[in-house]
């Protein structure tokens, strides 16, 4: 399994975004024929603006941030809608031209879309990675405790490695993206923004509503990240997998074949940490490696499996299944795909410090801590929380983690299988809005937006103001 984690690391004093000691740069936008990996082409424009890094500190470098605005096709357009990519780390402008360019084009009805590169991402990162001199040795059996601190190593190392290059790592918190969207407001000089965000995305937007509330039209967000669930409960993680046996037992053979899948990955855990593997793993020269396969990989390869149950959710199942039968090719086959061995471990600056500051309340933590001791993944379902132990000094403060209160309109889609971003705390994230309409797509997982056209039919009943005809939207779950 490669070591790069792809987590968050960065700390901010409260910084709120009616600062605009920086006022974004007022900067042309140039028109492009913006092509979609579907072949589609439309007229576009391309723009830039500039912000500081970090708003605390006077001295502070300017970012540019790049943007792409497909104007309204309306008579009368309302606020501009920005596309907030989850992660973190995704591109909005990435996502405009792949999968999600039908639900771009469909939102210019009600007015100009911005596909937003949010700080340190796509045509907006000039961040450097940074690959550690540490590594974990794959061939070795190394107690959790040992590999943690490893980690934790590796983290000092890049801390260092950033500083040195002269960026400053605080300024990559959800605080920062914040005041950059209110940038944006005022370079674009509209009195309102509309949010849409998935994921990370959302985070970012329930975050942006404490501080924009009133200068937010309406918001539009799907798999909802809490501001206090940056760090996963693991009975949800339980819970979930409840969830998939329902689902799997609608279908008689998945039943007859899984009749009780939080057993069989109790049975699988539980000779692995036993008894580990030697693995020979398939190298695309021919050649083959070795790994010790430990319940750690195990679990940490599960946590990685269980956003979508159309991409790998029947997967993970059908290899837990195999290993209980002592057959380790579907295993061997997904680590073929993902595995390489004995890499240094590397960390990308944005997700990592975004990750790291959005942080996580200590009676939060202690909860996580004590369930984390007999949930099925254990304490791999969050590795940025070991990474926080490492540089608590980060995370922005309680104040920050606080739900928010609002009568904004917000539509919330959930999928009743994400096992990313589970539906019960999706609806804890935004129990305090008064103006809310939710809706659960039934079988579908994380990545939901493009799972049926119904919920493209939901998002504009929900922006024209229409009553939403289907509060439950059901698509096909793939066989088990």
């Amino acid at each position: 399994m490669k070591h790069a984690v792809f987590l968050c690391l960065v700390f901010l004093p409260a910084c709120t975004v009616q600062d605009q000691s920086h006022s974004a740069e007022r900067m042309a936008e140039v028109s492009i024929r913006f092509e979609a990996r579907s072949g589609e082409v439309v007229d576009a424009f391309e723009g830039t603006f500039v912000v500081p890094e970090n708003r605390a500190s006077p001295d502070s470098r300017d970012l540019t941030l790049h943007y792409v605005r497909f104007p309204a096709t309306s008579e009368n357009p309302g606020a501009p809608i920005v596309y907030l990519a989850g992660g973190p780390g995704g591109s909005g402008i990435w996502f405009a031209k792949q999968w999600r360019f039908p639900l771009f084009m469909a939102f210019r009805e009600f007015g100009d879309v911005i596909a937003l590169d949010q700080r340190g991402t796509g045509a907006s990162n000039e961040l450097p990675g940074c690959t550690s001199s540490r590594t974990i040795d794959d061939k070795t059996l190394i107690k959790n405790i040992a590999f943690v601190e490893t980690y934790q190593a590796a983290l000092q190392e890049c801390l260092r490695y950033w500083a040195d290059q002269g960026i400053d790592v605080r300024g990559y918190n959800t605080m920062e993206s914040v005041a950059d969207l209110e940038a944006l407001r005022v370079h674009l000089g509209v009195e309102k923004l509309t949010l849409w965000g998935i994921s990370y995305g959302s985070h970012l937007a329930l975050a942006a509503l404490k501080e924009m509330d009133e200068r937010i039209e309406r918001i539009v967000i799907a798999s909802a990240e809490g501001l206090d669930q940056t760090i996963k409960l693991p009975v949800r993680t339980d819970a979930y997998f409840d969830r998939l046996q329902e689902a799997i037992n609608t279908q008689p053979a998945g039943r007859g074949r899984f009749p009780d899948i939080k057993a069989l990955i109790r049975r699988v855990h539980a000779t692995l940490e036993n008894e580990p593997m030697m693995l020979q793993v398939p190298r695309y020269d021919g050649s083959s490696v070795e790994m010790l396969f430990q319940l750690r990989d195990m679990q940490r390869l599960a946590s990685a499996m269980i956003a979508d149950p159309k991409r790998f959710a029947a997967e993970l199942v059908r290899i837990y299944a195999a290993l209980d039968n002592s057959d380790t090719e579907p295993l061997i086959k997904i680590l073929e795909r993902w595995y390489e061995p004995s890499l240094a471990i590397s960390f990308e600056l944005m997700p990592t410090m975004m990750d790291i500051s959005s942080g996580v309340s200590a009676e939060r933590r202690s909860l996580i801590e004590r369930q984390a001791e007999t949930a099925l993944l254990g304490i791999f379902l969050n590795e940025t929380l070991y990474l926080i132990e490492s540089e608590s000094s980060y995370e922005l403060n309680d104040r920050f983690r606080i739900k928010p209160e609002s009568d904004v309109p917000l539509l919330l889609l959930s999928g009743s299988l994400d096992g990313r971003t589970y539906i019960e705390s999706q609806r804890e994230a935004v129990s305090g809005m008064t103006n809310l309409e939710m809706v659960t797509v039934r079988n579908a997982g994380h990545n939901l937006f493009m799972s049926s056209p119904k919920v493209t039919a939901t998002i504009q009943e929900f922006m024209r103001g229409d009553a939403i005809s289907e509060h439950e939207i059901i698509i096909d779950l793939p066989e088990f």
